[in-house]
């Protein structure tokens, strides 16, 4: 048995386990390296007691490779990649890119448009009554009512478009731990989401939300440009993990709640996450496929800091990492 986690049920058996705590889907290739995104929420989790198990660039055209570990004990995380997945497709003239650095030996086409979309709509048919959460930069940037760009419109929140029960942004170290322990002592669906900071998530109403701020609605930012800037303000202006409120986006009879962001680690906390036991390289399935390029880069990185304060139009850092610096 390698130290990497399950990818297949063999692997689960190899480990003695029955089941998994949580399916963790991916759009990339499985690297087990503090770079990557998957691989911390995997291993805090695992350091938090839980069994998780990687399913990562799934076949996309049906359910089955997600049924093939069994259905797991608590939920489905879903991310789309280290980059959003049009991004990961498209060139900015919106020409289809000839190779991906997150796939296996350089190649295009693993993951589908929109991963995280897709994802979730498999997930839910392969486990209707299981809790699906979203994660990682693609569900992050897509939370609330946001312009598409290669749609050309104003889109809803992803959560609303893929039906899943609740959503992490930014950096997720805390929220995945306490949204686990929730799950663990029998919440279920977005009530898992319920207070905890760096979650999102749908309800029929906004009752016991106090103090929160209002953006204008989806349907007031699809038909008034100045709307959809007022609502981008807001957004940036609460994302703030000292100061920052609750937000609320209305989307027809549903209401998008967002708690404000997670605390930032201290830097004991930040050292204990990059600490824990990863095997900082891809998984030796790839090497026969020549490995995955995308480590290349950060093989031998040392991590310090996250965070910008400098929010410049063409960077997603502020609104995903938050503007403080840890």
């Amino acid at each position: 048995m390698n130290g990497f986690l399950p990818i297949s049920k063999q692997d689960m058996a190899d480990r003695g386990w029955y089941y998994c705590d949580f399916l963790l889907v991916t759009g990339d290739a499985y690297v087990d390296h503090p770079s990557f995104g998957t691989a911390i929420i995997s291993r805090v989790l695992e350091d938090a007691g839980y069994k998780v198990a990687i399913l990562s660039q799934p076949d996309f055209h049906d359910e089955r490779d997600f049924v093939a570990m069994g259905r797991p004990r608590y939920a489905v995380l879903i991310n789309g990649g280290n980059i959003d997945s049009m991004v990961a497709h498209y060139t900015a003239a919106k020409k289809r890119r000839s190779d991906d650095a997150y796939t296996p030996g350089g190649k295009a086409g693993k993951r589908p448009d929109r991963a995280v979309t897709v994802y979730s709509m498999l997930a839910r048919r392969a486990f209707p009554d299981t809790p699906i959460y979203l994660g990682g930069i693609e569900a992050s940037l897509r939370r609330f009512a946001h312009y598409d760009y290669w749609a050309d419109r104003v889109m809803p929140s992803i959560l609303e478009s893929t039906g899943a029960d609740g959503l992490m942004f930014g950096m997720s170290e805390h929220s995945v731990v306490e949204m686990a322990n929730n799950l663990k002592h029998g919440k279920k669906g977005a009530e898992a989401c319920v207070g905890v900071r760096g979650t999102a998530y749908m309800a029929h109403d906004a009752d016991g939300i106090e103090n929160a701020v209002e953006c204008p609605s989806y349907e007031d930012v699809c038909a008034d440009k100045a709307d959809y800037a007022r609502s981008v303000k807001l957004q940036y202006d609460e994302q703030d993990a000292v100061r920052g409120k609750a937000l609320l986006q209305r989307h027809g009879k549903r209401v998008l709640i967002q708690n404000p962001p997670a605390r930032p680690l201290t830097t004991e906390e930040m050292d204990h996450v990059y600490a824990l036991p990863y095997m900082r390289t891809y998984h030796p399935s790839y090497e026969a496929l020549g490995g995955v390029p995308a480590i290349q880069e950060v093989q031998f990185s040392i991590i310090h800091n996250r965070g910008c304060f400098g929010a410049c139009n063409f960077c997603a850092l502020a609104f995903h990492q938050g503007r403080y610096i840890q």
